[in-house]
């Protein structure tokens, strides 16, 4: 008698747990993001420039720090042609390096 008792409680917290894996598998999923397009690629420009200050200050945040490409869906190329740009705007005064 006590054996049929063990077995029962054995079977019920089974019976616990699979509710609790089925909670667990059940999860939302996220729709796939629209996929960035190039800018500058966009434009059909080859080279930025550096002395455009309205178009640089677009993927810089507020504190002065580049933003990476992830954020701004600009391709590889672009992006190291976007970073020397800051550096070189940096350099001579048009943007700064630390943000208010």
């Amino acid at each position: 008698m006590a054996e049929t008792v063990k077995t029962e409680e054995k079977v019920e917290k089974a019976e616990k747990q699979d509710k609790v894996e089925k909670v667990v598998v059940t999860k939302k999923y996220r729709k796939p993001s629209k996929k960035k397009v190039c800018a500058f690629c966009v434009a059909g420009e080859k080279t930025i420039d550096y002395k455009d200050v309205a178009k640089i200050r677009k993927y810089i945040t507020e504190k002065g720090k580049i933003l990476p490409r992830r954020q701004t869906g600009v391709c590889a190329y672009h992006q190291r042609e976007l970073c020397t740009a800051i550096k070189r705007a940096r350099n001579i005064a048009l943007l700064p390096y630390v943000g208010d």
